[in-house]
């Protein structure tokens, strides 16, 4: 029997009507379009569907969508602001951060979640911060270098 939940995603806020199973990965793919999270493993292992949730990451595809109601859910759709990258998003770019994307948004929004709580982390801060997602192109050493020059940017910018 479905129910009716409100969410809140990227600032907007939407109603639909979801089977008490259903999970948010599925509920932001098949219900909103907004297919950014990616289904890759379904089983929580690879973070290609972290998504932010009251700014933690969470694993949308672990997650029913009841328990998203009421709650802020950040895609990788809501990440730019106004036309303009996010400075993750451009430091992913001018690093080489990214081949295939699959496993670039929930590493952006990974990123960003610690950024946000640690505006200045350690690498090994950072490796922790992404060690649940996994990438299959990169090494990694992009991916980290990225981060670390963001949170370099951050040092500069107080």
């Amino acid at each position: 029997m479905k129910q009716l939940i409100t969410l809140s995603v990227n600032g907007e806020s939407y109603q639909v009507a979801v089977e008490p199973s259903i999970t948010l990965l599925d509920v932001l793919r098949d219900g909103l379009g907004l297919i950014g999270a990616k289904k890759g493993c379904d089983l929580g292992n690879c973070g290609s569907c972290t998504v932010l949730l009251g700014g933690k990451p969470v694993l949308s595809c672990l997650l029913l969508a009841v328990e998203a109601q009421d709650k802020d859910i950040l895609t990788i759709e809501g990440l730019a602001e106004n036309g303009q990258l996010h400075p993750l998003q451009q430091a992913f770019i001018d690093y080489s951060a990214l081949q295939c994307g699959f496993c670039t948004p929930g590493m952006l929004l990974s990123a960003k979640a610690l950024l946000d709580e640690n505006p200045q982390p350690t690498e090994e801060e950072v490796k922790e911060a992404i060690s649940g997602n996994l990438c299959r192109c990169t090494g990694y050493i992009e991916i980290v270098e990225a981060i670390l020059k963001v949170a370099q940017s951050n040092r500069g910018a107080e």
